[in-house]
């Protein structure tokens, strides 16, 4: 077998030293939208046995224009488990003449932290070859050989807009005996080829035309066909375990990788202690949540058994810091020192919904929360902000599911839903405009739900970046003073607040001696196009409610003569409706706007625009104001 095995390299080496990367070869089709083309990639995995995987890499991409340069980098992670050896990097002109040749001794050696982590065990070379005249193409090769099997995870043609692929490759041979579940998911972009005959399983993709990221694009993967595998025995980081399904791996987790660093120590059980915890069970939660808040902040910490496993909570309590996971387990050892059982959950948290396959068991996942079981429903809690609310997951971890660990297994368990009328922006305004045009307005705004979210950044700014910021967000008044009052987090009921009180001038036009002016002065006006054909489906993410009533005072010596009709507008994105009403010599203004979740195919996008297109027409509606 071993001998299969060495042909089969060696068929793949001489294979792609074959190749020719003159650009003129590459078909028409693949150049339309793509600054980069992927001329051939090859991943060849020899699984031998639960902890011995070796993976032989040969990617050659070229690069059609300075838009495309990062496509030219090349990346070769590695750690304690993991040795990299034959580095070949070649550089060949747009002809396909090479140009000049790297080995590793070429390349930096870096800490392996995207998100700056304080520190970790996992490093990555870096080498950025480029040629200042285009196209060029870079080909790069490397083997891979690892103890940590479970990283055998899954082919797609593409990881990024703007690039095609004229041929990608991936072969597993499968000399271990351990069985191997893999899940297709076909989509039209690109036809899958696959052949399987004996322990050899050979996938691939060809002429895979560029995506072009379009407005309310959903995920790269919602729209890339893949294939995912998931072997039933592996070995993460020197640890053996079992993924025959849900429950085997969640024990693996809890017991390897939870338990050995939840321990409650006399300190954590002396803080807890002190806390003097009591009500409902609810209420302790939130004691011990903000607690935990005050005395910790986020750091990145992709130490330990591949990143998986949590910091010890000792240490967390001892040094203040932690990351998703670290802040999470400590969490959860602060509630299990007070007798309160909760669960360390892995979520896929991000814009676009993504969810765990009940029937597909598989070590993924982006993100950790922590899910409390209470008589009243289970409470959800983000554990990495120092501001965020209590039972509050923000807007990326709702409409999901999580992988709640226990000792018996894995839960999968749905995060809350919101409704567009959860995540509102209310807004109460009175605003009195004077005879040169200009306004003065008080204001109170309240957010809540993922409305709440987007404003939190605002505690990360000292008041006169609040006030840039405020300034920013309705430029559109031309703002000569302004001034926010009472802002306001409310961790318990998950609002923010502010009171915004401002002058502008050139609000209203003149129009002899009358004055016309937009009925909403703190929205701004939005542009929506779809002149040309939508390519793909597109993503409404997030639902959301703005209900905004503002009264209006005239100047005096004018009073308002006309008084527009109201708009109502109704369909399945949501809708929309603007009222009128004059009283005593002041105009009230209703406007609600409602947008729903959803995920549409790319016919009804033209649809999507002609409603927010009549919505922002409302929103233009001009008022009449004349001398008397």
């Amino acid at each position: 077998m071993r001998k299969i095995s060495n042909f089969l390299l060696l068929f793949y080496a001489v294979a792609f030293s074959a190749q020719s990367y003159d650009t003129a070869l590459i078909p028409n089709e693949l150049l339309k939208g793509a600054h980069a083309v992927i001329r051939e990639s090859n991943e060849h995995y020899v699984l031998k046995s639960v902890n011995d995987m070796q993976i032989t890499s040969v990617r050659a991409v070229t690069v059609l224009n300075s838009s495309g340069d990062s496509f030219s980098n090349v990346f070769i992670p590695y750690n304690p488990n993991t040795k990299v050896s034959g580095i070949k990097v070649e550089l060949f002109d747009g002809e396909g003449k090479l140009m000049k040749t790297y080995s590793k001794k070429d390349f930096s050696d870096y800490t392996n932290n995207p998100s700056a982590a304080l520190y970790v065990d996992d490093r990555v070379l870096v080498l950025r070859p480029l040629l200042t005249k285009y196209p060029y193409t870079v080909k790069t090769s490397f083997e891979t050989n690892t103890s940590n099997t479970v990283y055998l995870s899954g082919f797609k043609p593409l990881n990024a807009f703007d690039i095609a692929v004229e041929r990608a490759v991936m072969t597993i041979q499968n000399n271990s005996g351990i069985k191997i579940r893999k899940k297709v998911s076909e989509k039209p972009m690109a036809v899958l080829n696959q052949s399987e005959e004996g322990n050899m399983w050979k996938y691939s993709f060809e002429n895979v035309q560029a995506l072009t990221e379009e407005p309310f694009s959903p995920d790269l993967d919602y729209l890339v066909p893949q294939v995912e595998f998931s072997p039933e025995k592996f070995t993460l980081e020197g640890r053996q375990g079992d993924m025959t399904d849900w429950d085997s791996f969640g024990k693996w987790y809890y017991s390897q990788l939870l338990t050995p660093v939840s321990a409650v120590t006399p300190e954590i059980a002396a803080e807890v202690k002190a806390l003097n915890l009591s009500g409902s069970t609810a209420e302790k939660v939130k004691t011990v949540y903000q607690y935990m808040q005050n005395k910790t902040r986020y750091v990145l910490i992709a130490m330990g058994i591949g990143g998986w496993q949590p910091m010890p909570a000792a240490e967390v309590s001892k040094k203040g810091y932690g990351d998703c996971k670290a802040l999470t387990n400590y969490m959860r050892t602060l509630l299990s020192a007070a007798g309160i059982p909760s669960y360390f959950s892995v979520i896929y948290d991000g814009d676009s919904e993504q969810t765990f396959d009940k029937e597909f068991p598989r070590l993924s996942g982006n993100h950790a929360v922590l899910m409390v079981p209470t008589e009243e429903g289970n409470l959800w809690l983000e554990n990495t902000s120092q501001r965020h609310a209590f039972n509050h997951l923000s807007f990326t971890s709702h409409h999901r599911n999580v992988l709640a660990v226990n000792e018996n297994g894995i839960q999968i368990v749905n995060t809350p839903v919101y409704t567009p009328g959860q995540s509102k922006e209310k807004l109460t305004a009175q605003v009195a405009v004077n005879a040169e045009g200009g306004m003065t307005s008080v204001a109170d705004f309240k957010f809540s739900g993922g409305q709440y979210d987007m404003n939190l950044r605002l505690f990360n700014l000292k008041s006169d970046e609040v006030k840039e910021a405020m300034k920013n967000r309705y430029q559109q008044l031309k703002i000569e003073q302004i001034a926010v009052n009472d802002l306001q987090n409310n961790r318990d009921e998950a609002t923010i607040s502010y009171a915004l009180n401002l002058q502008a001038n050139s609000f209203a036009k003149k129009l002899g001696t009358d004055l016309f002016f937009p009925v909403m002065p703190f929205y701004p006006t939005v542009t929506f196009t779809a002149n040309e054909e939508r390519q793909h489906p597109f993503e409404i993410s997030f639902p959301f409610q703005d209900d905004y009533e503002i009264e209006y005072a005239a100047p005096e010596g004018y009073a308002f003569k006309e008084v527009p009709a109201s708009v109502i507008t109704s369909t399945e994105f949501g809708n929309y409706h603007i009222t009128f009403q004059l009283n005593d010599k002041k105009l009230k203004v209703h406007r609600v706007l409602t947008i729903n979740k959803g995920l549409y195919p790319k016919e009804k996008y033209k649809d999507y625009v002609s409603f927010r297109k009549k919505t922002a027409s409302s929103d233009n509606i001009k008022v009449l104001i004349s001398k008397i």
